[in-house]
């Protein structure tokens, strides 16, 4: 391997790190938790910018660094960083601002909502109201003129009225830190807004409630409800395995917030009931759908066909890696062929995501393509991704391919062969099945 060693020396000192990393799960936490000391006591914005400087070299850092493979029963390291750097983001954008933006993107939110939506007669009044004080807050709060115009209201003076607020808002050029104060009673204003819009009867979430009520989907909220209700009644199905009454809700509910709620239920459920609603949507290439159908295992094998010609789309390198990670979960072996083609793959991002699923498919057909990798592949990434599904695959032969990488100079590699070797030596292998 001395040529490989003189080729990485010779790389640029950029990559260098990327490779040889010090970096561990337990220093990566040590870097965030500084982060979060930061965020807390961030008292400008430049002190977040700063605070998300460090955040995002700390995600660098981690997407250079081979971290070992977990065992099958343990936490994936890689995972719980990636999830805490989120995490971390979102708290980081909750402190900064407010900011006037965010309040003419609610203006213009809401102008949305008042010009598309039907009211009912009984709603419509509330929506006057609503916009009238946040005119009237607005001009408070910048010593302007805004106004409701009209003495027959209709959704196009409304419109206006808030397009009016918007300019006297973008004219004022508001500073984040200096005019601090202003905004945050405009961004409340604007809350306010929002609420009244919510609160505002209209008739598709009549209809939809009257809907809901006469499938029974509330009855299982008794006396007591949580807001909003229809997220506690999603609860309670999901946890009876009801899969038609996420479905109901999910059709039914003309609200993003529930639809996500609605998939990520299905996602946890994995039940084949969701088949024909999921392999519809995967059909139009949603990504939650199709993780959706991998979670099914051979529930979802009549999707194959349809998950397969993603296996192609090199330009949408997410929808390879979830549709990959669907076939391997489904484990038909109608997909080896295509799937160990694309081994080859230019994207060594993907490329792992190939070889993964290729080890949850088991088809011994993979092994020499698999083993070709382990033995040619430029990213050590892909080789201990290669080797992890020769080890899945376990006949003697593809154990014995990868322990012969037990002087490896790649840990990653490394490792995946001590784990073949003790298997071997175990006699821990799987019956030779004879290529398909």
């Amino acid at each position: 391997m001395s040529d490989g060693d003189d080729d990485t020396a010779a790389d640029s000192e950029a990559e260098t790190p990327a490779e040889s990393t010090d970096a561990t799960p337990e220093t990566l936490n040590e870097r965030l938790d500084a982060v979060e000391s930061a965020f807390e006591a961030a008292e400008t914005e430049a002190d977040l910018d700063d605070a998300e400087a460090d955040l995002d070299e700390i995600e660098a850092d981690l997407e250079d660094t081979d971290l070992p493979e977990p065992d099958e029963d343990d936490e994936d390291p890689g995972e719980a960083l990636e999830s805490r750097i989120g995490d971390l983001r979102d708290d980081l954008e909750a402190q900064r601002g407010p900011y006037a933006s965010d309040v003419l993107d609610d203006i213009d939110a809401a102008q949305s909502t008042v010009t598309d939506t039907r009211w009912t007669d009984a709603g419509f009044p509330a929506v006057v109201d609503a916009v009238s004080a946040f005119a009237d807050a607005v001009s408070e709060a910048l010593d302007a003129d805004v106004a409701v115009d009209g003495d027959e209201t209709d959704a196009a003076a409304l419109d206006a009225a808030l397009s009016d607020a918007a300019d006297v808002i973008e004219d004022a050029d508001l500073d984040a830190d200096d005019d601090a104060e202003t905004i945050e009673t405009l961004v409340e204003a604007a809350d306010d807004l929002q609420a009244g819009l919510d609160d505002a009867e209209e008739w598709d979430d009549l209809e939809t409630n009257e809907q809901l009520m006469a499938e029974g989907f509330y009855d299982v909220l008794g006396h007591y409800k949580d807001y909003p209700p229809e997220l506690s009644a999603l609860k309670e199905w999901e946890s009876r395995g009801r899969v038609d009454m996420v479905l109901l809700a999910k059709d039914s509910l003309q609200s993003d917030f529930m639809e996500e709620h609605c998939m990520d239920a299905l996602v946890r459920m994995a039940n084949a009931d969701a088949f024909e609603e999921m392999h519809g949507l995967a059909e139009r290439r949603d990504k939650k759908a199709i993780k959706a159908l991998g979670r099914m295992g051979a529930g979802a094998e009549e999707a194959v066909e349809t998950l397969v010609e993603y296996v192609d789309a090199d330009s949408d390198p997410g929808l390879q890696k979830v549709t990959l990670r669907a076939l391997g979960e489904i484990g038909s072996t109608e997909a080896t062929q295509a799937i160990a083609d694309k081994l080859e793959m230019d994207n060594d991002n993907v490329r792992p995501y190939v070889a993964r699923a290729l080890g949850l498919i088991g088809d011994t057909r993979a092994i020499d393509p698999l083993a070709d990798t382990l033995a040619e592949d430029d990213s050590d990434t892909v080789r201990a991704a290669a080797a992890w599904a020769l080890r899945q695959i376990g006949t003697e032969s593809a154990l014995e391919t990868v322990a012969e990488y037990t002087d490896e100079r790649s840990y990653l590699v490394q490792h995946e062969a001590d784990l073949a070797a003790a298997a071997l030596e175990d006699g821990d292998t799987d019956a030779e099945a004879p290529a398909a």
